[in-house]
């Protein structure tokens, strides 16, 4: 029987209840007045600035904060996994065995991650919407991105800093966000796979929980730590039962306010494509892992990441599924419908349901070759990735930046060159490995007799063809990139790299396949969706908060447990209970290191705990904040009833999962003798005379 079924309908009343608790809140329209009436404490603007201050997000997709202020950074060790990986070898193998720099001299520096720090919000809502008044479809999608792309650049001045355009409410509204970048980061301290994924895809998504998923970089700037003002300092107590908790984080994409249609369209194609894309992906990697000690140690990131998805989207799929949900998500929007039609401009907001559906279905009809062809399902590996940002570069970086493709505006160029010149290492067995399994699926969904598959394949298997390309390119120097990104158009078109090459021969089809999906269906759904917010607004003011769009965001909520049946689920885990947890086998093996520090541990040491806070993907890394600012837990997961949180959130049941910083600081301390961090995040205090 499928665990997740259930969920749904406890999902249904997120939509007739407003929830105490419910809520991804921007900085600048947090409800401090709600928080007071449900809980006495109300935030005032030192407080949320301090809050978004200490935050920081972590670009390739995580969130973490300062706690100290020579720019240690708390997050997730699932969200440093890839530094940790990157800068292992089989003989070191950091991910198995750990890693503590004793020393500053010791932090070694992560090859592509990013650092941001929200610096500015500025309210650009009447530019934006001026720029496209009146304009639809291709006019409207140029209109739009010309502006945003002005925007961006006039306050972007310097590489140090990040400017985005973020889009709320669906376009209701437009905030330009201004982040302080840190490139060098470097790792700091982080604790064996073992014990940070302790459970392993079992209890993913699970509680009980005893994970100690954290780890710690550092961001430098001119070569020295950087010096920062606002951080957490972690609580001297413990969380208990009902305390009050805030998260402040970087929530990836909900879609609370998505019209019918377009929850159909994800429910019926896009999450059930991406399913069976990822399942058969498992397997491909299981079978490589399998292989030898070498091949687990450098996929295990990627594995990791593919399990956790399959996980997350099976519980979306099911909420969607589920036909009392999905009624109800239709009788609130034939509601709002209703409210439209005796208000001004009623046949155009009724329209706009009518536009977006017809939206959707086109971009049924084009999803197969938009995935394959421009989102890279066909072409699978980093050597082809880095390949199409090679030919790709010179010939956007000629045009005006408001015209270019969004990946190689100005704003974006530094983290894609970070990233493009990275000396991450690159593996020439599972390249080919992911380049032959995706050329495999490029015949099987396009079909042996399509002109693309003809042209990439030729007379080749796809085993053959990755194999030859692997072996015959150049691209995993780093030199070599550099060399044909610096060179230019006439370098690049020079090249006979047959990476390059292959990137090539699918530009013209994989473009106009994007062309055709920015400017008539996206820009629809844009334009139409910002037609619907404006409305929204009339009928029901701006007391909501927006979908979550990789923004600063906060919540509240507090410790507390939740009822399965008749069992009562307690928010609290503890030191003993994951030596009692453990079997000495996998996934529920701990390292040798707790075990020969057990009697040196408190048992009843707060680990892992459960709160009512509302979060989503993207909100690993997390910090958990208490009302006197400090931090008393650190977000790495949702309890199985959270996975339907991208379309609504029910207080009774969805949780949010932390570990305690009471639990780090007893394992830097008592496990590991990493005193050096310990002494950072809690100083101290001087002798009294």
């Amino acid at each position: 029987m499928n665990r997740l079924v259930p969920f749904a309908m406890v999902l249904l009343a997120s939509f007739s209840t407003a929830y105490a608790d419910e809520g991804m809140w921007t900085l600048n329209g947090f409800p401090s007045d709600r928080v007071a009436k449900t809980y006495g404490f109300r935030p005032d603007q030192a407080w949320l600035t301090h809050v978004r201050q200490a935050s920081v997000r972590l670009a390739q997709g995580c969130s973490g904060s300062f706690v100290s202020p020579d720019g240690l950074v708390m997050t997730n060790h699932h969200c440093a996994h890839r530094c940790i990986e990157q800068l292992s070898t089989l003989a070191k193998d950091l991910d198995k065995n750990g890693f503590y720099a004793k020393s500053r001299a010791e932090e070694p520096k992560c090859p592509e991650l990013e650092v941001n720090q929200l610096i500015d919000i500025r309210d650009v809502s009447d530019t934006v919407h001026g720029a496209t008044k009146g304009l639809d479809g291709k006019a409207f999608h140029d209109a739009q991105k010309a502006i945003t792309s002005k925007l961006e650049a006039e306050c972007q001045t310097s590489d140090s800093l990040r400017c985005e355009v973020v889009t709320l409410f669906h376009g209701g509204r437009y905030d330009l966000y201004t982040y302080r970048r840190y490139q060098e980061v470097r790792l700091v301290f982080a604790p064996e796979f073992a014990v940070a994924f302790f459970g392993g895809d079992p209890d993913n998504f699970m509680f009980p929980r005893y994970d100690l998923d954290v780890s710690f970089v550092r961001v430098y700037q001119d070569g020295k730590p950087a010096h920062i003002n606002d951080y957490f300092t972690f609580s001297p107590v413990a969380p208990k039962s009902g305390d009050l908790t805030f998260v402040s984080g970087h929530p990836g994409r909900t879609a609370r306010e998505q019209t019918t249609t377009e929850l159909a369209y994800q429910r019926d194609f896009a999450l059930v494509d991406r399913l069976i894309a990822y399942a058969e992906l498992r397997g491909v990697l299981t079978e490589y892992q399998h292989r030898g000690a070498e091949q687990k140690r450098h996929s295990t990131a990627m594995l990791f990441g593919v399990e956790n998805s399959i996980k997350a989207m099976a519980g979306m799929l099911d909420s969607l599924r589920d036909h009392a949900f999905f009624a109800s998500k239709v009788r609130e929007e034939e509601a709002f419908k209703a409210k439209l039609a005796k208000g001004d401009n009623a046949k155009a907001n009724l329209e706009a349901f009518a536009a977006i559906g017809r939206a959707e279905d086109a971009l049924t009809a084009i999803r197969v070759p938009l995935r394959y062809l421009e989102y890279g399902e066909g072409f699978g590996g980093k050597l082809f990735s880095i390949a199409r940002m090679l030919l790709r570069g010179p010939v956007e970086r000629e045009k005006a930046n408001a015209v270019r493709l969004e990946e190689f505006a100005d704003a974006a160029l530094p983290q894609l060159t970070q990233s493009l010149f990275s000396p991450a290492p690159i593996y020439p067995e599972l390249e080919t490995l992911r380049l032959s399994h995706s050329f495999t699926k490029l015949r099987e969904v396009l079909g042996a007799d399509d002109p693309i598959v003809k042209k990439v394949l030729g007379q080749a298997s796809p085993d053959e063809l990755a194999e030859k390309l692997v072996k015959g390119t150049a691209l995993a120097s780093v030199a070599e990139r550099r060399r044909l990104w610096d060179g230019g158009r006439a370098v690049v078109d020079a090249s006979t790299d047959p990476m390059i090459a292959l990137a090539r021969l699918i530009d013209d089809d994989a473009r106009a396949v994007r062309k055709k999906s920015e400017e008539e269906i996206d820009a629809v759904v844009k334009k139409n969706e910002e037609l619907l917010a404006k409305a929204r607004f009339d009928i029901y003011g701006t007391s909501v908060y927006p979908d979550a769009t990789f923004s600063l965001r906060l919540s509240y909520g507090q410790v507390k447990g939740w009822d399965e049946g008749a069992r009562h689920i307690e928010p609290l885990t503890t030191f003993a209970g994951a030596f009692a947890r453990a079997t000495g086998r996998d996934p529920f093996a701990l390292p040798a290191s707790w075990l020969s520090a057990q009697q040196k541990i408190d048992p009843a040491t707060v680990f892992d705990i459960a709160t009512t806070n509302d979060i989503i993907g993207g909100n690993s890394g997390s910090p958990v904040v208490n009302k006197n600012g400090e931090a008393v837990g650190l977000i790495f997961d949702g309890n199985i009833w959270s996975l339907g949180g991208d379309y609504g959130f029910d207080e009774s049941k969805n949780r949010a999962v932390a570990v305690s910083t009471a639990a780090i600081f007893a394992a830097l301390k008592k496990i590991y003798g990493a005193d050096r961090i310990a002494a950072e995040l809690v100083p101290a205090k001087p002798a009294t005379k």
